[in-house]
């Protein structure tokens, strides 16, 4: 930090209170008394530090009154907020009857308390509701957007008041009464009846001041209560008071109109009543004369408050250093020199000098010395920097309107709707185009931007209005297609949250014209889900927003929302005129796009093959149907361009006659088609396989380059067959084990049935030493679903959600299964509506499902798994097939010592049985009991039991 910068000091104007207040402290009643009167912005400043609860939820309903919430905000969720209302509350109301009471027991006044109390209750209790109302507009406008903001404009109505109630308006009747009522109306009268009219118009001028001292005192407290805690409240305060006033005006007028009254009808001869109805109206315009000039007299001190002001200057004065830290807080008279040190903060730091202008507008009234300074400093700020600076101080000032009046000169003639801007300075442009779009102006704000184009980010601001007048004078979506949008800017961005919320809503457009013009229903569907999720974005992301386009935008997007929302029926509409054709894929493996799922796998495969210098090899692992060739057959559409993968199917090298020569032919010709290296000549491959395939591979590896090889040998327990039939030597996999290890650049993985803990032949065990493991079991609940509901681009047919669910609880998520069942139920939705006649809806019920499960031919169809299951289970550990005979009867499964009485297994045969059929996910164990983990196999094993099919 340089010593320039150090000059700079950092105002703290907060108040300087570490804890809540206290009921019982009588300090801190003098403190909250303090605030009222002298520093009402430590309201707001107590609120926001030590509030809990959100007083927003109170309001949830605009309709209703939520005082159950009420009780439990103010009982149980904040005390803090309690206490504090306690002590408002004992401050406006308890010290003034306190006074009355006094008063009465001393015989200086006489006031009936008890009529006093209920006047004052039910005044208490309208005002709340008119705020309560005002505060449910207020948030179902946005104006407010804070809790505590909510709360600070709730107080402020009520404690101004109140106040202006209890301190003021009760000793002022009191006045009032003493000196107008009992004195000066009484003079009043004598004099109209000795016909001394000038001392009558004396008299009422003198009451017409006291009236408007009463008047613009009473005004006065209340708006200077309120006018710093919350923008806008002001007319709202007036108002209130004002129908005090015309309460007591009336209580203290009507008698003397009566008197006058009186005075004409028996006092007065009827040929002079012409000239006193001339002299009474003069004396009427005398007195309201006297009430103007009281009223504004005290109204103008009041608000402007010169002793605040007085006491503030004399403080700075006496003080040699912090002259900043007393400054007045509720004077909005220039303090002398302020406005000299806030542009000299800003020219030499900005950031702490906009701190410095924040401090300043949230605890004082000097708004005028802050836009005087803003105004001299950006004279001086070089025109390239204009943008950023105001830029800057529109997303952090706490008052937006000083963005207004750098642009607009703030006079006397100034209008809270009528923007007056000036032009003629590049920042003052900058300014108004800032300003335009807070007010959601943008074709004023384009006029503004195209002034500055040429500075920095000028053209960035230009094209940003443009294209939200674009969008918001085309309220609909479908006009936009066929307009030409502006092209984005170059980056950076001065508003990158912006141009985020402006490429969502291009993207928008142009998946409407998906919308509108695709003939696939089900690319039109999946693009308005695409729209309404990104507007929805939009929406729920709005408040990082900058807040000058923040309302523009979230306009646009409601409004494309709602007409987006309305079109949701008529796409939903689906006519299906002929039969569907089946997307669903069994027996064969899934490929392309409609390899659904299987994420965590695929993750873990690009970590090892891509993610790592040397390429890892792998074996995929799983019982029957479960998708590991469609694994291995997709996983090359994720690797990138430096990994090949070449698929072998080792079922296709059949019984092997010419021994491991055919086995190595086959992947040479696998690796051929996709490396386009010409594989070795087969008769070397049957003499020498050996060799030569490994004279192959070093041919391929010296011509890979930076590229990695997978080969992938798929169904891998043929080659434990072919080992055991003595096709092919046991030194195989040795040799095999030298191909693995021979390269960093080529790796293998293998699938097949068998965990490595049941490789437990010899020959096995060094070859897998240094192989990675990867398990392939069934498909989670949230994939089956999708996989079922989105088997196609297309597909038009869908599901209920409690038919997915059933789908599952059958299937436990066997990808077979899945893909059997919905195969059946569109062959059975194409029977029923094109052969049969039958109308239909076009969804999917558990009672298509039952229909087609509980017919044979859905076991016949399935029966490549559900034996493929049985007889994997008849090999290895013995008495696999009788504990699943065993179990079937029962779904919820039978426990161990159960299973041993029915099996006649002893217990470590049953137990290695039991773990066996858990690693091939036959079973699983649930609360001590085991019991078979898919629904349709158990059912299939009963079946089969029943028609003595099982032997």
């Amino acid at each position: 930090m340089t010593e320039t910068t150090k000059s700079v000091p950092r105002l703290n104007l907060e108040p300087k209170l570490d804890r809540p207040l206290s009921l019982l402290n009588p300090l801190d009643y003098l403190r909250l008394l303090y605030w009222v009167f002298f520093f009402p912005q430590a309201l707001r400043w107590y609120l926001d530090k030590f509030y809990i609860s959100s007083v927003l939820e109170i309001f949830e309903d605009p309709d209703i009154i939520n005082w159950r919430k009420i009780r439990n905000f103010l009982l149980t969720e904040n005390l803090i907020w309690l206490k504090f209302l306690i002590q408002c509350i004992f401050l406006a109301i308890g010290f003034p009857f306190l006074f009355i009471y006094i008063g009465n027991y001393l015989n200086i006044v006489n006031i009936n308390i008890s009529i006093l109390i209920l006047f004052f209750i039910s005044f208490f209790i309208g005002t709340g509701f008119f705020t309560t109302s005002l505060l449910e507009e207020k948030i179902k406008e946005e104006k407010i957007k804070k809790e505590s903001e909510a709360i600070i404009l709730f107080i402020s109505l009520i404690l101004g008041v109140c106040i202006a109630f209890g301190w003021i308006i009760i000793p002022i009747y009191i006045l009032l009464k003493k000196v107008v009522s009992d004195s000066l109306l009484v003079l009043l009268k004598k004099s109209l009846e000795d016909q001394d009219f000038l001392l009558s118009i004396m008299v009422l001028f003198i009451i017409g001041i006291i009236l408007g001292l009463s008047a613009g005192l009473i005004l006065g407290v209340v708006v200077s209560v309120s006018i710093e805690l919350f923008s806008g409240i002001i007319g709202i305060s007036v108002g209130i008071a004002g129908l005090i006033l015309i309460a007591i005006f009336t209580l203290l007028l009507i008698p003397a109109i009566i008197i006058i009254i009186f005075m004409i009808t028996n006092g007065l001869k009827l040929k002079d009543n012409y000239l006193l109805l001339l002299i009474l109206l003069l004396i009427f315009i005398v007195g309201g004369f006297g009430f103007s000039l009281g009223f504004s007299v005290t109204w103008e001190l009041i608000l402007t408050r010169p002793e605040n002001w007085f006491l503030g200057v004399c403080d700075r004065i006496t003080k040699n250093k912090n002259k900043f830290k007393n400054l007045p807080h509720v004077t909005p008279i220039p303090i002398p020199s302020l406005s000299i040190n806030i542009k000299k903060w800003v020219l030499i730091d900005w950031e702490i000098g906009l701190h410095n202008i924040n401090q300043l507008l949230k605890y004082t009234l000097q708004f005028k010395p802050v836009l005087y300074a803003l105004n001299q400093a950006f004279i001086e700020i070089p025109e390239e920097q204009v943008f950023f600076r105001i830029n800057q101080l529109a997303i952090v000032i706490y008052d937006r309107h000083v963005v207004r009046f750098l642009s607009e000169d703030l006079n006397i003639t100034t209008t809270k709707n009528v923007f007056k801007p000036r032009l003629d300075v590049p920042y003052r442009a900058v300014a108004a185009g800032f300003w335009y779009l807070y007010t959601k102006d943008s074709e004023k704000a384009t006029d503004a931007f195209t002034l500055v184009s040429s500075l920095l980010y000028g053209q960035e601001m230009l094209t940003l209005a443009q294209i939200l007048m674009i969008l918001t004078e085309h309220k609909k979506i479908d006009m936009l297609i066929t307009l030409e949008l502006p092209d984005f800017p170059p980056e950076p961005y001065l508003r990158p949250q912006s141009w985020t919320a402006i490429k969502t809503l291009y993207q928008v457009i142009e998946d409407f014209n998906l919308i509108k013009n695709s003939v696939s229903l089900s690319t039109r569907s999946l693009a308005l889900n695409r729209v309404l999720g990104e507007i929805k974005k939009i929406l729920d992301q709005s408040k990082t927003l900058p807040e000058a386009e923040q309302g523009l935008i979230i306009d646009i997007a409601q409004n494309w929302q709602s007409a987006l929302l309305g079109i949701t029926e008529e796409i939903g509409k689906i006519s299906i005129t002929e039969k569907v054709i089946n997307p669903y894929i069994i027996g064969d493996p899934v490929i392309g796009k409609q390899f659904i799922g299987r994420e965590d796998i695929i993750k873990q495969l690009e970590e090892l093959w891509i993610l790592t210098p040397q390429l890892q090899s792998v074996v995929l692992f799983g019982h029957r149907r479960m998708g590991k060739t469609s694994i291995l057959r997709n996983i090359s559409t994720r690797l990138d361009e430096k990994v090949k993968l070449a698929y072998v199917n080792l079922l296709t090298v059949g019984n092997s006659i010419q021994g491991v020569g055919e086995v190595l032919m086959a992947i040479a010709d696998s690796l051929s088609d996709t490396l386009q290296i010409p594989p070795p000549d087969d008769e070397s491959l049957i003499n020498l396989p050996y060799r030569t395939f490994e004279r192959y591979l070093k041919q391929i590896e010296t011509q890979l380059g930076d590229t990695g090889l997978i080969i992938a040998l798929d169904e891998f327990e043929q080659i434990e067959e072919l080992i055991k039939s003595d096709r092919i030597p046991k030194d195989f996999m040795g040799v095999l084990r030298g191909m693995v290890q021979m390269s960093p650049k080529i790796a293998f993985a293998l699938a097949g049935l068998h965990t490595l803990e049941e490789m437990t032949e010899d020959y096995f065990n060094p070859f897998f030493a240094s192989i990675i493991p990867i398990r392939v079991s069934f498909l989670e609940r949230a994939t089956c679903r999708y996989l079922l509901a989105n088997p196609g681009e297309d597909f038009p047919l869908d599901y209920k959600p409690d038919a997915l669910d059933y789908i599952y609880d059958l299937t436990a998520g066997q990808p077979y299964l899945v893909q059997l069942i919905g195969f059946l139920l569109v062959r059975r939705y194409n029977d029923q509506v094109f052969e049969l006649g039958n109308k239909r809806d076009p969804m999917f019920t558990i009672a298509d499902v039952d229909g087609i499960i509980n017919q044979p031919e859905f076991y016949q169809n399935g029966r490549y798994y559900f034996t493929g299951v049985w007889q994997q289970a008849g090999e290895g550990s013995p008495g696999q097939q009788q504990i699943i005979k065993a179990i079937a009867p029962h779904p919820t499964g039978l426990d161990f010592n159960t299973l041993q009485t029915i099996t006649n297994l002893d217990p470590n045969s049953l137990q290695n049985a039991l773990d066996t059929l858990s690693r091939h996910d036959v079973i699983t164990e649930t609360d001590h009991h085991w019991k078979i983990i898919v629904e349709l196999f158990r059912r299939w094993v009963i079946n089969s039991v029943k028609l003595n099919l099982l032997t």
